[in-house]
């Protein structure tokens, strides 16, 4: 791994000097560990830990298979869905790698007693199996983590529709927290230069899920005046919702924990914000019964902000707290978008105020890959801008996911996987020089 870091590091190494390098056998990686899948049983969510269930073990380099590519992994992120695997909710990963695995002799592969975790990289290609042109060794990266096949007509026009669609690193192995990462070719973008490795792994799959959500003829479908209630709006997700809407023309409401996140709203540039803590809203009375009295108090201090407006689109993503309420919040014909479900899977909501409202829901999962393209596209150009607060070594990243857990993050966490310090990795300093500030403006508050 010295030599592959070393040509990295170099800023002269070619790309046959990359292609000739010698790949290790096995490299470090994240893992949760088959036999460890009931180590939580009879905890309630919140008690199960993920610093017990994460592992940095020493594992096999996976074979290159056609479409492929392995790439030497720099920086990755933390998401919910690393804390969902680390806690075997709501069931074990090892399920999705035992299914993928009967899909051919290839996918075989991905059927093994660990899983290796992790949705975001940046990073370098190593190596490219058959058939793939678009992308060379030696060519800085970072990786969407939408895996599809592509073999039926379903996934033509919009790739999430794809019978065999999965998430990378979640629902396939070989993912982005290690030293080294599988993927396929078309998962490939183009790294951001402005950016070090770290904050170039940390918008993409939150970026690209709220880009489609929010922005996408798929999502939202979101327009210049349109008021847009984002929940969780400083943190992994929505700190890229609360951005899209005020580059897009959109006007963010945005509801918040703390004075502290709130501030983060406001150095965005947000101006209508909720602290929901401060204001004391309990949607639920107990754990059965909701209090629609607390959904219109609501309403009426969001229509304090805007004006006397209605909520146009709700950005989604608590669910079975807050759900109830964002339909209820909703104007006549506006729009729900929904996923994640952080706080429950199981929604309830008054269907009074969605029928007979003309109201609409929609699902909402990862993005295609050209909405993922366009997502980082615009992060390459500073049109939208990284929200990392903290960076963890890969050995520390059962303490990033915790935190995640806990809740106890702004915006995205970073993992240092192959990069030997922060703020490495920048290419273009001048366009970084013209945005400094906001691409720190989370690790600042």
């Amino acid at each position: 791994m010295k030599d592959i870091l070393d040509a990295i590091q170099s800023g002269t190494a070619t790309s046959a000097d990359f292609a000739a390098l010698p790949l290790p056998e096995s490299y470090r990686a994240v893992t949760v560990h088959k036999d460890e899948t009931e180590i939580f049983a009879g905890l309630t969510t919140r008690d199960k830990d993920p610093r017990k269930s994460l592992h940095v073990d020493d594992v096999p380099l996976p074979e290159l298979g056609p479409g492929e590519a392995l790439v030497a992994v720099m920086a990755s992120s933390v998401n919910y869905n690393s804390v969902w695997t680390s806690i075997f909710e709501p069931l074990s990963t090892f399920g999705f790698l035992e299914r993928y695995g009967k899909l051919s002799e290839l996918t075989k592969r991905h059927d093994l007693p660990y899983h290796i975790i992790g949705s975001d990289l940046a990073g370098v290609v190593l190596r490219t199996g058959p058939g793939v042109n678009a992308w060379k060794p030696g060519d800085e990266v970072v990786a969407h983590c939408l895996s599809v096949e592509l073999e039926s007509s379903d996934g033509h026009n919009d790739t999430m529709l794809d019978p065999e669609q999965r998430i990378w690193g979640f629902e396939t192995n070989f993912g982005g927290l290690a030293e080294i990462a599988l993927v396929k070719s078309n998962q490939l973008m183009p790294k951001p230069g402005h950016l070090s490795w770290e904050e170039a792994a940390a918008p993409g799959l939150v970026n690209s899920t709220a880009y489609r959500q929010l922005v996408s003829r798929n999502g939202a479908q979101m327009k210049q005046g349109d008021n847009v209630l984002i929940w969780g709006a400083s943190g992994g997700l929505g700190s890229y919702a609360t951005q899209f809407a005020l580059a897009g023309g959109a006007n963010p409401i945005c509801v918040v924990s703390s004075p502290q996140k709130a501030e983060i709203c406001r150095s965005m540039g947000a101006e209508a914000i909720i602290d929901r803590n401060a204001e004391g809203y309990k949607f639920w009375k107990d754990e059965r019964t909701q209090d629609p009295k607390e959904w219109k108090r609501f309403g009426k201090r969001i229509r304090e902000l805007t004006g006397g407006e209605d909520i146009d689109i709700v950005f989604e993503h608590p669910g079975r707290e807050t759900f109830g309420a964002s339909v209820y919040v909703t104007r006549k014909g506006g729009t729900i978008t929904t996923c994640a479900s952080t706080s429950g899977y199981m929604h309830e909501y008054d269907n009074r105020y969605l029928w007979m409202s003309l109201k609409r829901i929609i699902g909402s999962h990862f993005a295609n890959y050209r909405e993922a393209w366009e997502a980082n596209r615009l992060i390459a150009k500073g049109k939208i801008h990284p929200t990392l607060s903290k960076v963890y070594s890969l050995e520390e990243t059962g303490q990033a996911a915790y935190d995640v857990h806990r809740n106890l993050h702004q915006g995205k966490v970073g993992v240092l996987c192959l990069a030997p310090e922060e703020g490495l990795g920048v290419r273009d300093a001048e366009l970084r020089a013209k945005h400094v500030d906001a691409i720190n403006r989370f690790r600042n508050v």
